[in-house]
């Protein structure tokens, strides 16, 4: 399974890859507890092309817009892997790999007391939250790392992508990865392979082809 990257151009699904369009489920606090899925839209047998330009009429198809705006889809990312950028924080029960430019504002970590105030404490409740933030982040932003046994700790995740409509914003949002499939760039690079990841779709990010939540500011992604 993997997703291709063309130049300029849209985000070639393989075919095999389950996507759904899911909405984001936020408490009364704005973080965010789960997505629901709304509809299936997989084509068994048929790759999809998904609009990486963030202006197509036919959301969250390719309709060629990219070409008739001139769309720079550069990737822009280090390329880096996890483990060579991400910064350790020391926690009561669980320790914390943070990656700050994978961050797309999913807001799993502003659940309860947030992720770094919880991330010190003890309290059931508030270990609870963090594996919440942990384990929900959809940038993959943050890895939990169980302090007792040193392992990391992922959820498990079916390879699909999720189409994400943070409705609480009122804002389209990224291409959730999950699962570990292999993106690759449009100049042949294959990106580290990873349970959790978000992936620009408003054509506006500076961590190409990674969200940094530009799409929050974007009228073209407006609901």
């Amino acid at each position: 399974m993997n997703i291709k990257i063309t130049k300029n151009g849209p985000f070639v699904v393989d075919k095999d890859i389950p996507v759904k369009e899911v909405t984001s489920i936020a408490d009364e606090d704005g973080g965010v507890s789960d997505f629901e899925v709304q509809k299936d839209i997989s084509d068994p047998g048929t790759d999809k092309y998904l609009c990486r330009c963030g202006h197509s009429a036919n959301k969250p198809f390719c309709d060629g817009q990219h070409a008739k705006i001139g769309f720079d889809g550069t990737e822009t990312n280090n390329r880096k892997k996890f483990l060579e950028k991400s910064a350790l924080y020391s926690g009561r029960v669980y320790d914390a790999l943070v990656s700050e430019d994978l961050c797309a504002v999913g807001r799993f970590c502003d659940v309860g007391a947030g992720m770094g105030e919880a991330l010190g404490s003890c309290d059931e409740a508030d270990v609870k939250n963090v594996i919440h933030a942990g384990c929900g982040c959809p940038g993959g932003r943050i890895v939990l790392v169980d302090k007792k046994t040193g392992r990391m700790i992922e959820p498990d995740l079916d390879k699909e992508i999720y189409l994400i409509e943070d409705v609480p914003e009122e804002h389209l949002g990224p291409i959730y990865v999950r699962g570990g499939i292999q993106v690759t760039g449009a100049d042949g690079f294959e990106y580290e392979v990873r349970n959790r990841m978000t992936l620009c779709r408003c054509g506006e990010s500076s961590n190409m082809p990674f969200c940094d939540a530009s799409h929050l500011y974007c009228e073209h992604m407006k609901i």
